[in-house]
């Protein structure tokens, strides 16, 4: 029978994997070493920078909660939101929040299926990121429509009075995508948790904490049939949420897309939405991890090596980025259509040219500094330039959204925005609520996955026997 603490091979269930992936752990590590390293970040004393940072953030977390008592009892106009920008910070913020969710599934879906071993160190943060940022971004919807405790109209459900949704509006697809994203999501992260939580299981002396952890494990014992049983759960999982990372910011774009709007009338949206969505997500996904592999002592399990590889898939995705925006002023010009090439000019320069060129350097210069190997094997550079186009990735959904919206067709409509201090809170929040659930899952749940890291090392003689798990 196969022990908790033995190295399972991905393919046959058994045995130690080649020496090759200890390129991505440090060397002299045993699987219970492992183990032990990983498991204590959770087993061990709260630190007391954890409650610093979780009391902010739930300081936070209150200022969403009175944005969204004050939204409730005065209604969406105390956001800045007016006529002809019907669409404002409220869609800005989801489409952000949903574009730092792809990282998450890419690496756990994506990289699986292409067994890219280094996915091995941030899969398991990196989903629990994408199950956050999907739940700050649901709030936007929901609230935008001004009738919150009707948003189940949304959903195409039974009725005798003939309500039911627009199929043809993006809107409602939205609704469709984003769901199916999240508990896809949900189910991918919470089995590969399962081998985990049995390890919590059995490692924590407090009989609570062994209860709560047992019946997420649900009676997990690392036998043959559990190990064939899990594999293919999160197989057939993987398969499902890789055309998940393409579909749903290709459907987020087509809120946009299929619009007569200048500036949003495009066929490289899909493509370019999607490329800016992963770009986005591993730039959060650096933003939070070089910190916390220094609180957490954990350099031996994220080596510089990924974070050089996340930096180099950001450079990929930056560059694509890059082209959209390129062509997004090729097609302007060849277009010869009028409001085309009036909508790229006032991005230059309008009154919101300071927030178009900020982008231009987020999003286009700064990721440029990835082609240096110093810039990519720094960790305080490699922060830096994720951070940057953090920045960078909400400006550009600014400036798509509200640039179109203030000079469309008809110079009578054009009109002007500014975000009230309650836009601001309600963004604001959201920040917090997602630091907040990032701190509880890093302290009651492993931030790597423990089962995986023991696959990476190599051949070696483990220092003394496991017991055979009950």
């Amino acid at each position: 029978m196969a022990t908790l603490d033995e190295p399972m091979d991905a393919k046959s269930g058994g045995g130690s994997l080649s020496s090759s992936k200890a390129q991505f752990i440090a060397p002299g590590h045993t699987p219970t070493s492992v183990t032990e390293a990983i498991s204590e970040v959770v087993l061990q004393k709260t630190p007391k920078w954890w409650y610093a940072g979780f009391g902010v953030s739930f300081l936070l977390v209150n200022v969403l909660l009175m944005s969204v008592t004050w939204l409730l009892v005065k209604g969406t106009g105390v956001w800045g939101n007016n006529v002809p920008v019907a669409w404002a910070f409220p869609i800005i913020n989801f489409v952000w929040w949903i574009g730092i969710g792809h990282a998450g599934t890419l690496i756990s879906a994506i990289l699986l299926l292409l067994r890219q071993d280094w996915r091995t160190s941030i899969n398991r943060f990196a989903e629990a990121m994408t199950l956050f940022a999907v739940a700050c971004a649901g709030i936007y919807p929901i609230l935008h429509t001004g009738r919150p405790w009707l948003a189940y109209w949304l959903m195409p459900y039974p009725n005798t009075m003939g309500l039911w949704p627009q199929f043809r509006s993006p809107l409602v697809w939205d609704v469709f995508a984003v769901s199916t994203y999240a508990i896809v999501s949900a189910l991918f992260w919470y089995t590969g948790l399962i081998p985990d939580l049995a390890t919590l299981r059995d490692r924590t002396k407090n009989r609570f904490a062994q209860v709560v952890y047992g019946f997420g494990a649900m009676g997990w014992r690392g036998t043959a049939k559990h190990w064939h049983n899990y594999e293919t759960a999160y197989l057939l999982l993987a398969g499902l949420a890789t055309p998940l990372v393409v579909s749903v910011h290709t459907v987020v774009s087509f809120d946009f897309s299929v619009a007569q709007l200048p500036g949003w009338h495009a066929t490289i949206f899909p493509p370019y939405f999607v490329a800016g969505a992963i770009f986005a997500g591993f730039a959060m996904v650096l933003t939070l991890t070089i910190p916390l592999r220094t609180l957490f002592k954990l350099q031996d399990f994220i080596t510089d090596r990924h974070l050089a590889n996340m930096a180099k898939i950001m450079l990929l995705t930056g560059l694509i980025v890059v082209y959209g925006y390129t062509m997004e002023g090729f097609f302007s010009w060849y277009s010869g259509h009028h409001d085309e090439g009036f909508m790229m000019w006032n991005r230059i320069t309008g009154p919101y040219r300071y927030q178009w060129w900020a982008l231009i350097l987020c999003n286009g210069l700064t990721p440029q500094l990835l082609w240096f190997r110093k810039v990519r094997s720094t960790p305080w550079m490699l922060f830096f330039v994720a951070m940057v186009i953090n920045v960078g990735m909400w400006l550009e959904r600014f400036v798509i959204i509200v640039t179109s919206l203030t000079r469309d067709f008809l110079v009578s409509s054009w009109g002007s925005y500014s975000p009230t201090v309650w836009d601001w809170g309600l963004f604001v929040g959201t920040i917090g609520l997602f630091l907040a659930l990032l701190f509880l899952f890093l302290r009651f749940l492993p931030m790597i996955s423990i089962f995986e890291m023991r696959t990476m090392v190599p051949e070696a003689k483990l220092d003394k026997p496991h017991k055979e798990a009950p």
